[in-house]
C-alpha cells in the first residue's frame, strides 16, 4: 500500500473514534505541517522533523507531541507518552470522543509549531548504552564461538534487543527457550525486530 492508501484506510476505518480523528486531521492539515505515515500512524512533520502523530487504540485515541515537554500545558492535560522511557514526548488521550475540545488542541498544536520553529528540541541520547548480557547467553557463548562472534558483529541496538528479550523473562526455562529461538537469527545477523522495521 502507498502512503496515501495507508492514510486513507486509517481515517476511513469505521471505529468509534473515526469522527474525532478526522477532526484532528483537519486541524493539522490547516497548518503548515506535512502529513506522513510512520510507525503505522499518521505523523505530521515541520521542517522535516517529526512534530505530531495521531493514534487510535481499542479504548482511546490521542494526539502525540514529539517535543511536548516544551508545551506549557497550563490545563494539565498532557501525560508522558511512556513514563520512564520518553523524555520529550507528551500526549493528549481521550477515551470518549465528546471529551475532544478542538480549540484546546489547536492551541497546543500552534505552540508545538512555534517551539519547533524556535529550535526547541530534546536531542536523543546517542551515547552507547552498556548491554547487560544475560547469564544464559554468556554460558551459550562459552560453548559456541560461532554464536559469540555472530553476536559481537550485531549492532549495539540489535544486541540490546536480544539481551532484553532473553533476560526479560522471569523463569530460567523461558529464558533458555527464548535463547534457542533467537540463536539462528543471531548467527544469520538478523535483528530480533527486523521484520517490523520498514
Amino acid at each position: 500500500m502507498t502512503k496515501h492508501q495507508k492514510l486513507t484506510a486509517f481515517f476511513e476505518t469505521d471505529t468509534p473514534f473515526k469522527e474525532p480523528l478526522n477532526r484532528l486531521r483537519s486541524v493539522l492539515l490547516e497548518t503548515e505541517l506535512e502529513e506522513d505515515w510512520k510507525w503505522n500512524f499518521p505523523t505530521y512533520t515541520y521542517g522535516g522533523k517529526n512534530l505530531i502523530a495521531l493514534g487510535r487504540f481499542k479504548e482511546h485515541f490521542g494526539i502525540w507531541f514529539f517535543q511536548g515537554v516544551f508545551l506549557k500545558d497550563r490545563l494539565g492535560l498532557l501525560r508522558n507518552a511512556q513514563e520512564g522511557k520518553t523524555k520529550a514526548m507528551r500526549a493528549l488521550n481521550y477515551a470518549r470522543k465528546e471529551a475532544l475540545d478542538i480549540d484546546i488542541v489547536k492551541a497546543y498544536v500552534d505552540e508545538a509549531i512555534a517551539n519547533s520553529s524556535a529550535g526547541k528540541e530534546v536531542k536523543p541520547d546517542r551515547s552507547p548504552k552498556k548491554v547487560a548480557i544475560p547469564d544464559e547467553l554468556v554460558h551459550a557463548f562459552a560453548k559456541s564461538d560461532i554464536l559469540e562472534n555472530a553476536f559481537k558483529k550485531l549492532t549495539p541496538g540489535k544486541q540490546r534487543e536480544y539481551c532484553e528479550h532473553i533476560g526479560g523473562a522471569k523463569q530460567e526455562t523461558t529464558r533458555l527457550r527464548r535463547l534457542e529461538k533467537c540463536r539462528p537469527m543471531m548467527i544469520k545477523g538478523i535483528g530480533l525486530n527486523d521484520k517490523y522495521k520498514n
